[in-house]
This record gives C-alpha cells, sequence and structure tokens, in this order.
C-alpha cells in the first residue's frame, strides 16, 4: 500500500503565495486586525458571539480554566469532572488551578463519559465543574452529564472535533466556554493556534485580559476609559486588572487561519463521508465483532478508531498497519491516569475497566481530507485479514 501518514500539508500553493503577499505588503505581524477579523468570523461559523484567539489549543484550555475559577469562584480543592481518555493538557490546567480532577471511565459508543460510572461519581462527589472531551470528532452525551450534575459548570474541549453535531448543534456552543485548536494534524491548521469562544460576556472580557498580561487596554474601549479612571494613580498603558499570560497570537497565524477556514466545512464532510463509510464497511462485514466501532451520528471525524476486545489481533492488526507504511498513534493520552505526571494520585484501576480496554488495545489511523475511497477499502482488507 502506498504511504498513509496521519495528515498531509493543507497549505497549499495559492495559500503560499497569500502567505508571501501577507509579509511584502503588511508592517505588522503581532496581533493586530488580522487576529480580529479570524476571531470574528470563526464566530459566524461557529454560532457564538464572542471569540479569543490565542497560539495553541492547550493555551486555550489553560486560559479557559482560569477564567472559569476566578469567575466563579472556585475554590481550592474544588473538583472537577473529566473523562479518562483526553489529553494532557486537559487535565494540567486543572491542576494548576488548584482545583481536584475526578477521572471517570468512558464508554466505546463516543469515547466520552461511561453512564455507570458517572451515576457513581454524582453519589460520591461534589463536582463543581465538567470539563467536556469532545473525542476524535465525536459529540459527548451533554444532556446525561446535565442529568447527573445539574448544578456543574460546564466548558467543553472541542480541539478533535471542529462541526461535530449534537442534536444537529454544533459542538462549542453547548456550555460556558470551548476550546478548540488549529495545530497542523487538525481539521483546520493556523499552524500553531487555538481559540476559545462563548456567548458570556463577562468571561469573554476576562479572556481577553488573560491572553495578554492581563492588561486593561486589552478591553473594548469604554471598558479600558473606565478602569483607567477608577486607577488614576496608575499609567493605564500598563494597568493590570487580572492575572495573566502571554498567549497571544500573530497576525500570520490569524491570516492563514482565515485561509483554512473557508474551506473547513468541505473538509469536514469529506471526513464525515469516510468514516461513515468505514463504519457501514465494518457492520456489513461483521468486523464489529472484533473492534468496539463508536456512533457515527454527528461525527466530525478526526480519525479511524481500533479499539480491539483482544490483544493477539490488536497485535497483528499493529503489524499489518507498520508493513504497510500507516502511520498510527495511540488514541489520545489512553488511560491518562496509568500517565507519570498523575502517579502521585494513587488511582484504583479497577474503576476504569473500559479505559484500560482502549490502553491496552486501542489505536488510530488518520482520517482527513486526503483520504479517498480506495484507501478506506485498503483499511478494512487488513481488517479482514485478521478476523
Amino acid at each position: 500500500m502506498y504511504e498513509w501518514p496521519l495528515m498531509k500539508e493543507t497549505i497549499n500553493l495559492l495559500d503560499k503565495i497569500g502567505i508571501c503577499k501577507f509579509i511584502l505588503f503588511n508592517t505588522k505581524y503581532s496581533k493586530g486586525k488580522y487576529v480580529k477579523a479570524f476571531e470574528q468570523q470563526w464566530n459566524k461559523w461557529l454560532g457564538t458571539e464572542y471569540s479569543v484567539f490565542v497560539n495553541s489549543g492547550s493555551s486555550a484550555n489553560l486560559i479557559l480554566v482560569d477564567c472559569i475559577k476566578e469567575l466563579y469562584g472556585l475554590q481550592p480543592g474544588d473538583k472537577v469532572l473529566v473523562p479518562a481518555c483526553t489529553w494532557s493538557t486537559n487535565i494540567s490546567p486543572i491542576i494548576q488551578a488548584g482545583l481536584t480532577p475526578i477521572f471517570c471511565d468512558i464508554n466505546f459508543k463516543n469515547f466520552s463519559f461511561c453512564k455507570d460510572h458517572l451515576k457513581k461519581l454524582a453519589e460520591k462527589h461534589d463536582i463543581k465543574m465538567i470539563f467536556v472531551t469532545h473525542l476524535l470528532g465525536l459529540p459527548s452525551d451533554m444532556d446525561l452529564l446535565k442529568q447527573c450534575f445539574p448544578n456543574a459548570l460546564v466548558i467543553e474541549d472541542c480541539c478533535e472535533s471542529h462541526g461535530a453535531l449534537y442534536h444537529d448543534q454544533k459542538v462549542g456552543t453547548l456550555s460556558l466556554g470551548s476550546t478548540f485548536s488549529f495545530y497542523y494534524g487538525h481539521h483546520m491548521t493556523s499552524v500553531e493556534g487555538g481559540i476559545v469562544s462563548t456567548n458570556n460576556y463577562a468571561l469573554y472580557k476576562l479572556l481577553l485580559l488573560k491572553r495578554s498580561h492581563g492588561l486593561a487596554r486589552e478591553l473594548p474601549k469604554n471598558e479600558y476609559k473606565a478602569h483607567a479612571a477608577q486607577h488614576r494613580d496608575i499609567d493605564s498603558r500598563f494597568l493590570f486588572l487580572t492575572t495573566g499570560y502571554n498567549f497571544r497570537p500573530t497576525e500570520i497565524n490569524a491570516f492563514i487561519g482565515l485561509q483554512q477556514l473557508s474551506r473547513l466545512d468541505e473538509y469536514i464532510r469529506i471526513r464525515r463521508d469516510r468514516f461513515n463509510q468505514f463504519a457501514n464497511l465494518v457492520m456489513e462485514k461483521d468486523l464489529d465483532k472484533i473492534i468496539n466501532l463508536p456512533n457515527s451520528i454527528g461525527n466530525s471525524s478526526f480519525c479511524f478508531p481500533f479499539v480491539f476486545n483482544d490483544k493477539t489481533r490488536y497485535k497483528k492488526f499493529v503489524s499489518l498497519l507498520e508493513e504497510n507504511n500507516i502511520e498510527t498513534r495511540p488514541i489520545v493520552g489512553s488511560n491518562l491516569t496509568r500517565q507519570p505526571f498523575l502517579a502521585s494520585y494513587n488511582f484504583d484501576q479497577t474503576d476504569f475497566p473500559n479505559v484500560n480496554l482502549l490502553h491496552e488495545n486501542g489505536i488510530y489511523v488518520g482520517n482527513n481530507q486526503f483520504v479517498d475511497t480506495k484507501m478506506v477499502h485498503a483499511l478494512i482488507g487488513l481488517l479482514e485479514d485478521i478476523q
């Protein structure tokens, strides 16, 4: 089989020509009008009121958690519900904010929270916030979360799920705030970059402050003037209203993002079509007996995930992928509770049977707009070889 990388270059020749013109004819490359234009176009695409573009999806996670803690008065030690399979920088901001992550086992339909484990945790813990991960382009069951934890604050990580739909509504519009990533391997790219989106104006203002050191001048003009008048003993150009970071993106990131955003819906359509084709073939050939096939409803597929029910078939399949030059990755962080950075928590692994199966027997192959029907059939053929 020909080479199958996780992702191919999405910045085409016309994009590169545009970048060259941008560099030649612009004099400002730090955050400016293109960043604002990208935020506005992203709001239009997603369907939110406010967005703040930052330098990575991980920064987006960190700044959102920090803002939610400050805005809603979360206290040190307050508990935050998270899935056991997510990315490390969904968990790190919780710990860095002095909060306590509570891990829930996963299910195999959307790789999100396991219903049975969720109910046990609801009886045991006072959950103040839920950080949902819409993993691999699969929307999480938001109704279930709100039923189990009706009083918890909810935020979403959509870094792998641009355009995924939950009850025909885009993920990222279902909570207080959401994060997306525009890293090279995701649905669209700004090379490096991420964004936080919200309909909450108070949260938006705090995000603006924290993105740029906590500086008051980042606020809308009328708000900035009001704070300057309130603190006349301080030069308003360097007036810090809160703790902050330097998570500012560049104009070049935003320019590339604008080019990519115009093609995002088509990228998502192709990804969804290929995943649905894959899922239909798995069912048609009874291959769902050997792998746990996720639900395809509302997907904006990030990849083709394989979680085998036994180790022997998993090993054979991995060998076949390697022989055929098909690039793979483990399924995100697999079981994060087994990762060294969380070792001090001493988790009871009997709480996590599903994610442990994923950890031991899970792998994914990249899905993107460059994957064609022939490639999908070839992948199914390899599965049939080990059936």
